[in-house]
């Protein structure tokens, strides 16, 4: 028996990388032999952090995690992750708005790419509330968001100063 390394891919914009994420992240890396995180560079989407500092505060959060990859992408994710050899793409799920976004992107990636499968995670409890849109409020309205993200975000954050969210 031929036993080919299961490959996931774990997509998102990552701006802020938050503990919704990393429970997301190590849980997948405990399902599969290979998770690549990929900062997804989506031009319709007004980011805080530029793609090369989502993908850097990736690489920190996730250096414990030896099965972890992090890369960036921009264009078709069902591109990306046949390149790589995936097997499944990893999303979390918080709430029925969520489900309902991601059982639709998870048909049309099954049409432009069938081999590939996603699987759909549970957030953890503690971090059901978590939205980087909410972190990036919260922070830009002085508020102190450390519990919700590693320390290095926390730094980052801080040194963007207060951005007001458009």
């Amino acid at each position: 028996m031929n036993e080919r390394e299961r490959i996931a891919i774990c997509p998102g914009t990552f701006d802020p990388v938050h503990n919704g994420h990393l429970d997301i992240i190590g849980r997948a890396a405990q399902l599969f032999d290979r998770v690549i995180v990929v900062a997804a560079d989506y031009s319709g989407k007004q980011t805080l952090f530029d793609l090369a500092e989502r993908e850097q505060l990736l690489r920190e959060v996730c250096a414990h995690l030896a099965n972890v990859e992090v890369e960036s992408f921009g264009g078709l994710l069902t591109d990306f992750a046949r390149s790589r050899g995936a097997v499944a793409m990893v999303k979390g799920l918080r709430t029925a708005d969520d489900l309902q976004h991601e059982q639709q992107m998870a048909m049309m990636n099954r049409q432009l790419l069938p081999e590939i499968d996603t699987v759909l995670l549970m957030t953890s409890p503690g971090a059901l509330y978590l939205s980087s849109t909410l972190i990036k409020e919260v922070h830009a309205l002085g508020g102190d968001v450390s519990r919700f993200v590693p320390a290095v975000v926390a730094e980052a954050l801080a040194r963007k100063g207060r951005q007001p969210q458009r």
